[in-house]
């Protein structure tokens, strides 16, 4: 399936953004799209901003928000257009996605999958339809109808495709349309030049608001122009309104305005009331009606040569709207982002008539660098970009009594030019100065959001103000430019000697002021905090507990840390014939004497009672322990010895070996009763032997068998429901916003806390009785109560889920081991497919099972299944499709992530090795274990030949990292101690005992561990330099340039030129190379070599040459090949710099100062020099049409050899003799070079349309 290609990391930019209805029309969700992945996210309620006590609020209360990604699907291609529109007789929004050249998809998502389905697929790319183009430059963009009555999209630059939308359908017909009829209509086509044969070069077209009939507004310019030929050809866009009869298929014309500036870039329509278009242009800003007259601003001085269209000047604004994204917030106020990641709010003025008859523009912030702007909800700003970290704003409205004046002219130049200051003087929002922290989670970009001031809409006698605030950001290491492998700088000592090499990717990303460093690792690598080594142990659990007070700890009481809260205070190992207790506090001593059984291998052990107390489940018995006191031992028979247990508090379930359970019930102390365990024999049809079994506890409220009157189809998870907040019975008339409390008071109400089922027994009063007195109840009480549930795996194939205490079945569901997409109750299937199910036989053996609450609150259920060679995950969804009373309302769709978890092959010598350590991993050891707050992070560890880190945070996505750096892994376990905080345990092959922590300066909620280090400038080349195991960046940063080079005879000439203080100047590229450490990520002092003016390094490399002055005959350089381009009036021409990182003294305090850059070679080329590659010993590089070979001779290069390639070369890479050359028009060439006689030639030729990428 991979045999061409394989996509190792998803694509992390955004480009494009929406706001709709997604899984239900309850529920708001933003859309994000990038490439050809579309995810989707859920707004989750985290803090609340109280107002000012002078000030008072607008906008109702300001709420601050986190993103949660429900859903991702990956797309068959990357996405060119996206919108949503809500169709008849669905309960949901539908997506319209666009892809190359000319195909469209109707998309929905399916409540009864949770996934995504088709609604109708269109293509238009007949040959006919290209006027006999070769390849489309055009990209197919769709737009909908305010009113969802149609949806257009335009291929190919002048056709248009009508794509009608059923509407109007009496309530007895949308069963019929569900059923057959295709909410989407047929399609048909529109040649704009049939309709008027000027209408080409269509630059943007939308649909307006307020008319009758669906009306385009379409912006073009049928006789195209540039900056350049303005003098002689200036205003040649236009606009045209197109009314489209749908029914009739008639399309008159009805406006159209022309003479408009050349340089319109886009257009964008007013809602209603005011409605009509603004169209931006690059120096100006248009505001068109059909019912009044053209309003229009000129935003700089450029307008003032460039056209006659009359243009009044908008005072104390010098900005350009290239690359420019809007959205509307208000009806008459939208935020506009620049391409400089200004951000402004723009507010159309209007009159009594509702005509625009002013603008108004402030800047309010300086942000990422977008791609897309979307307005989520009251309060808050989705700023979608690829070329940064996406960014989550809320902006607050506010109003003062007193109005303010504007600001002059000369402010708004003052704070233009502090984008030139230290980041100091600029007032952010995070007030860390420190971005290069240890810590990850203290990593932040300096640039995501500086504020300039609250922003200003003057309406009336009031003086809105709009104040901004990150709520939250996703991550996104694109585009990477260039890609090295390094060895990293830390690594414990124990994993020195590794066979396998353990590199990191280093890419560079973003560009501009979000220019970064990207470090990817592909396993997590654990920092080893000690070794143990404690051989014939093959399982383990790490318990909390109050340890006795010890006499000779109080005398070194003052010189030990405190404790962290919930430590864990025993470490209960399990062996062949005896369990090792350990108590872990400053050391680790075993225990001689305590309340823990020691002669028997233990089972399980784990915390009940909000932990309390301790239970220990061995072959033969059950004890219940407070700290090192026994509390309660429950003996059973030796004739069926206990296998298995899971815990659930205040619940335990155990299973004998004949495949009874036993349900123990734990009742807290009150007053003089001890606490206990009660043993309860559930009254259950033992139909086959349990494989595996999971008890869970679930808090968010998906696990139900109550129906929902208000939601009669699936939706996921509900949001996690705020612990302050408290309510009172629900009622008729709640808001959207209260869905979440529908949701938990129609799922919980008064019912009690175990009252899962309509059962009645005295074995249940019992157990709610005890139970109710639970402290773990308590814990869970402010959420909503809980609900106790038991997963069991049988040895006919089936999956089971009972509740407790009455284990009442609720779910079952037939060969769930085949690894189906979908898992549903099979209770509800006919007769006939139910007798199928029970005739196939399990395909393979379930060795383990768990079932377990991940994301925020623990609110996204899991169940992973373990088999012989794989793991299987699913994620529990609601689903309301049956009507099945007392039966789970929810089913559990596959989770496509896919673990390598068999045994890696290994040679002759280590195979007796790897047998001995098969014994090892026994049936009855718990391979997936649960973990909460390891560094900060809760998921899922599976051990194994193979280990894996399963994460999932807030965010919501289930991140999988394995960790093969130690080899196979038997047991772990989560270790919390004052001599390592938030850590874990684990065994090696070896029967090593390690404690370690996770590298904190890692994320690993991405796709890879990873670390983004900003450097506030664009990165465009990065090289790994072995000897030295540094990295050298060559980066830029745009400058303004009042300047321009012209020859005067043979020698150049430098003029300058000045300008009106509207006056835009153009930025130069200055370029420079820099060393960075991969040890704290930060610039070595004193090793930054400046390039000149007009010089663009275009190549950078580590090459491996002939030297004399080592042993092994070669040394590594690092060698920049450069353009220095003056225009078009001067030749260009290049250079060659050859650089050698060499090891000095170090400054006192300053260890990174100990590499130096010495330049060895620097001379002009006669040409541009565009690559550079080393073969043989020999430098080779490209300048102009020709590849040169040279020789390092002292301080010289001495030619070789040469050839004429006759084309631009922008990639070679050498390999032995050959060499590999990517050029810009007949793709890759492979030339040899023979040392004997001095020449280089042309062996092979691969003609391939188009240009190659850099490879």
């Amino acid at each position: 399936m991979y045999a061409m290609c394989k996509e190792l990391h998803p694509p992390t930019g955004v480009e494009h953004s929406l706001y709709c209805h997604f899984f239900k029309m309850q529920q708001s969700n933003l859309v994000v799209a990038g490439a050809n992945q579309l995810h989707v996210y859920r707004l989750n309620q985290v803090s609340e901003s109280k107002a000012s006590a002078n000030e008072k609020a607008t906008a109702g209360e300001a709420k601050k928000m986190k993103l949660e990604c429900m859903a991702s699907f990956p797309l068959f291609g990357c996405v060119q257009s996206m919108q949503s529109v809500n169709l008849v007789g669905s309960s949901r929004d539908s997506l319209l996605l666009s892809f190359r050249d000319a195909k469209l998809s109707v998309v929905e998502y399916d409540p009864s999958t949770n996934g995504l389905k088709t609604l109708s697929l269109h293509f238009f790319e007949d040959e006919e339809l290209k006027d006999g183009l070769i390849g489309s430059y055009h990209v197919p963009t769709v737009r909908i109808d305010p009113d969802g009555r149609c949806a257009v999209m335009l291929i190919y630059g002048t056709r248009l495709i009508v794509l009608p939308f059923r509407k109007d359908v009496a309530a007895e017909e949308i069963d019929s349309v569900g059923a057959g009829r295709s909410p989407v209509m047929s399609s048909y086509m529109i040649d704009m030049r049939n309709l008027d044969e000027q209408i080409t070069n269509i630059i943007d077209f939308q649909f307006l608001h307020g008319y009758y009939e669906p009306t385009l507004f379409i912006l073009y310019e049928p006789l195209q122009s540039w900056a350049g030929r303005v003098a002689a050809r200036m205003d040649t866009c236009c606009i045209v309104a197109i009314s489209l009869n749908i029914r009739e298929k008639v399309h008159p014309i009805i406006w159209s305005v022309s003479n408009l500036p050349f340089d319109c870039l886009q257009a964008m329509t007013v809602p209603k009331p005011i409605g009509g278009a603004l169209v931006f242009a690059t120096n100006s800003l248009l505001y068109l009606n059909q019912s009044f007259p053209p309003y229009g601003v000129s935003l700089n001085s450029f307008p003032d040569n460039s056209t006659q269209f009359p243009l009044k000047v908008q005072e104390g604004v010098r900005i350009s709207l290239d690359c420019a994204q809007a959205a509307f917030i208000s009806s008459e106020r939208l935020v506009l982002s620049l391409k400089g990641g200004e951000l402004y709010v723009l507010t159309l003025l209007v009159d009594g008539m509702r005509s625009v008859r002013e603008f108004h523009l402030d800047k309010a912030a300086a942000s990422v660098l977008t791609t897309c702007v979307c307005a989520c909800g009251d309060g808050n700003l989705y700023l979608g970009s690829r070329l940064g970290n996406s960014l989550l704003l809320r902006y607050n409205e506010k109003v003062q009594e007193k109005p303010q004046k504007e600001k002059p002219f000369e402010q708004e130049l003052q704070q233009e030019s502090k984008k030139n200051e230290p980041p100091s003087k600029k007032k952010r929002l995070d007030t860390m100065g420190d971005w290069m922290a240890s810590d990850v989670n203290e990593v932040q970009d300096p640039e995501e959001l500086e504020v300039y001031g609250a922003a200003e809409a003057q309406t009336g006698n009031q003086l809105t103000q709009y104040t901004f605030e990150v709520c939250d950001s996703i991550l996104n290491i694109g585009p990477c430019g260039g890609v090295q492998m390094g060895e990293p700088a830390f690594l414990s000592e124990e994993f020195q000697n590794n066979l396998d090499p353990d590199i990191e990717l280093v890419s560079t990303s973003g560009h501009g002021k979000n220019g970064a460093i990207s470090i990817l690792q592909r396993t997590i690598r654990p920092q080893v905090v000690t070794t143990f080594e404690l051989p014939g142990c093959y399982d383990m659990w790490t318990v909390i507990g109050v340890s006795p007070p010890k006499v000779q700890e109080s005398e070194n009481e003052e010189e030990k840390l405190p404790s962290p809260a919930n430590s864990h205070a025993f470490l209960i190992m399990s062996r062949e014939d005896s369990s090792m207790i350990l108590q872990t506090g400053h050391e680790i001593n075993e225990l001689d004497q305590s309340g823990f059984l020691t002669d028997t291998p233990t089972i399980f052990a784990g915390n009940m009672g909000d932990n309390k107390y301790i239970v220990q489940v061995c072959g033969t018995e059950v004890r219940l322990l407070r700290g090192v006191e026994l509390l309660q031992t429950i003996p059973f028979d030796s004739s069926s010895p206990l296998v298995h247990a899971t815990l659930a508090d205040p619940y335990l379930v155990v299973a004998t070996d004949s495949g009874q359970l036993v349900l123990l019930v734990l009742s807290c102390e009150s007053g003089d009763s001890p606490a206990k365990l009660t043993t309860i024999s559930p009254n259950i049809e033992a139909v086959s032997n349990v494989w595996a079994m999971c008890a869970y506890r679930d808090t968010g409220g998906l696990f139900t068998t109550i129906a929902m009157a208000n939601e009669p189809e699936a939706v996921l998870a509900p949001a996690p429901m705020t612990p302050t907040k408290q309510r009172d019975t629900k009622t008729e008339g709640e808001t959207e916003n209260s869905v979440v409390d529908d949701v938990e008071e129609m799922l919980y109400g008064d019912a009690p806390a175990f009252a899962t089922s309509s059962q009645e027994g005295a074995n249940e009063e019992e157990v709610n009785k005890s139970a109710g007195s639970s402290s773990a109840e308590k814990t869970s009480g402010e959420n909503g109560k809980p609900t106790y549930w038991l997963a069991i795996s049988r040895d006919d194939g089936s999956l089971e889920i009972c509740s407790l205490p009455a284990f009442s079945l609720c779910f079952v569901t037939k060969n769930f081991a085949s690894g189906a997409r979908l898992l549903s109750d099979n209770d509800f299937l006919t007769s006939g497919q139910e007798s199928q199910g029970e005739e196939q036989p399990p395909n393979q053996e379930v060795k383990e099972l768990l079932l377990v609450g991940l994301g925020s609150k623990n609110s996204r259920p899991h169940l992973l299944v373990r088999l012989n060679d794989e793991l299987i995950i699913y994620e529990a969804f609601s689903f309301c499709g049956h009507s099945a009373e007392g039966h789970l309302r929810l089913r559990f769709s596959k989770v496509p992530l896919n673990l390598l978890l068999r045994e890696k092959k290994t040679s002759k010598s280590r195979k007796k090795a790897e047998v001995d350590q098969k014994a090892l991993f026994s049936d009855q050891v718990k391979r997936l274990r649960h973990f909460e707050d390891i560094a900060g992070y809760t998921g899922i560890f599976v051990s194994g030949f193979y280990p894996h880190w399963l994460f999932m945070s807030a965010r919501g996505v289930l991140r999988a990292h394995p960790m093969g750096i130690d080899g196979s892994i038997t047991c772990f376990s989560s270790f919390n101690n004052v001599n390592c905080p938030k850590g874990f345990l684990y065994f090696n092959r070896q029967g090593e005992l390690r404690i370690a922590v996770l590298p904190t300066h890692l994320s690993y909620d991405a796709t890879w561990p990873v670390r983004k280090v900003p450097l506030r400038c664009t990165p465009h080349f990065i090289c790994y330099h072995m000897d030295s195991k540094t990295y050298a960046v060559v980066t830029s940063i745009p400058e303004m340039c009042n300047r321009s080079v012209k020859m005067v005879g043979e020698e150049k000439e430098v003029e300058t030129f000045e300008r009106d203080e509207r006056f835009i100047y153009p930025t130069l590229d200055k370029f420079s190379v820099q060393l960075f450490s991969p040890v704290s990520w930060e610039p070595i002092p004193n090793t930054k070599i400046q390039l000149e003016d007009w010089e663009h390094a275009t190549c950078l490399k580590n090459v491996t040459l002939s030297s004399d002055a080592t042993v092994s005959g070669v040394k590594g350089y690092l060698a920049v090949g450069t353009n220095i381009c003056y225009g078009d009036e001067v030749s260009c021409r290049g250079r060659i710099l050859l650089f050698d990182v060499i090891e000095v003294v170090p400054e006192p305090g300053q260890p990174l100062t100990k590499n130096k850059i010495k330049i060895v070679y620097d001379e002009e080329q006669k040409g541009p020099v565009t690559s550079i590659t080393h073969v043989s010993g020999k430098l080779l590089a490209a300048v102009g049409q020709k590849i040169y070979m040279w020789e390092l001779t002292g301080d010289q290069l001495v030619a070789r050899a040469f050839i004429d390639t006759q084309m631009y070369i922008h990639q070679t890479i050498g390999l032995k003799g050959f060499v590999l050359i990517a050029d810009i028009a007949k793709s890759i060439s492979v030339y040899r070079y023979q040392d004997e006689t001095k020449t280089l030639s042309l062996l092979s030729r691969v003609s391939i349309f188009g240009q190659l990428a850099r490879s």
